[in-house]
């Protein structure tokens, strides 16, 4: 891959879990960001255990040559939240802007099914078409507002959530604005579709406005045992669904070939949350990078 349009960065999930801060807790800040640019990244998302204040996050990050490329935000439009919705994007859009990010990965979090313990491939929640309106509308207001700032909104597709499936993305695409734009994750196209041929179709179809990927690999067999005993999300996290590009089934080599081609700019970002007592983080990281360096060439 072209080493001038994409930059990789890492996500803190993998040492510390925003949803299950048990896993994790005894990693500390200095160590992620340390760890992080040790094993060769130089970019970061944004965890519960980074400082909120620019003045004091960005020469911690600066010293470590690591740089914020996005931070989660959950939205509520759905559910008819869109006033506290937009208040609160607009905080966070102003914090990634003074740390430099170009975009806000956000994701549709009315009737989320992914932080509670009901089995996240029986009962996935939907959207009426209301909610679709309302929704849409919403991240149209969104890309406005990111737009002031000179940055671009961003879908992160997910399980456990309304927009999750190919349909569902499809849907979001067609009745959202051209700058509303997906935040493209391999793993969680290949949990939710189950094959890497539908992941992949994803990842052609919306080239023009993907401007965020998470590269995320997954263990069929802990996806077998997720299915048979309808587990959580979160449950299946912990038994170790996703893994590091390179350790669980995903083909990464088309991914990259297809955003080689496309000219994609931006940021790849790898993001596995494992339970880092089973999971080393450094380690996984050190192996997620040699693996993009050995596939990507990057």
């Amino acid at each position: 891959m072209n080493k001038d349009n994409v930059k990789l960065a890492i996500a803190p999930i993998g040492w510390t879990n925003d949803d299950m801060p048990e896993l994790g807790a005894e990693n500390t800040f200095q160590q992620i960001v340390s760890e992080m640019a040790l094993a060769g990244f130089t970019g970061s998302e944004v965890g519960s255990k980074y400082p909120r204040d620019p003045a004091v996050l960005k020469p911690m990050l600066d010293i470590r040559g690591v740089q914020i490329c996005n931070a989660w935000f959950s939205t509520f439009f759905a559910n008819g939240d869109k006033a506290k919705t937009i208040d609160e994007f607009i905080n966070h859009r102003d914090f990634l802007h003074a740390m430099g990010a170009k975009v806000i990965g956000c994701s549709e979090q009315s009737k989320s099914i992914q932080g509670t313990s009901l089995s996240v491939l029986d009962e996935k929640p939907y959207f009426t078409d209301e909610e679709w309106q309302l929704t849409a509308e919403g991240y149209n207001e969104l890309a406005k507002l990111a737009a002031e700032k000179g940055m671009q909104v961003c879908l992160h597709h997910h399980m456990g959530t309304a927009i999750q499936t190919t349909e569902e993305i499809d849907r979001f695409m067609a009745i959202t604005n051209d700058d509303v734009f997906l935040l493209f994750d391999t793993g969680h196209a290949y949990y939710s579709e189950g094959s890497q041929a539908k992941m992949l179709a994803i990842l052609e179809k919306y080239l023009p406005r993907i401007n965020h990927v998470h590269l995320k690999d997954v263990r069929d067999e802990v996806v077998a045992e997720v299915r048979s005993q309808k587990l959580s999300f979160l449950d299946g996290v912990k038994k170790g669904t996703f893994t590091v590009p390179g350790d669980g089934v995903i083909d990464f080599t088309p991914v990259f070939k297809i955003l080689d081609e496309s000219g994609y700019k931006g940021w790849m970002v790898v993001e596995a949350e494992q339970d880092p007592a089973l999971a080393n983080p450094f380690e996984y990281a050190v192996k997620a990078r040699k693996y993009i360096r050995e596939t990507a060439g990057l």
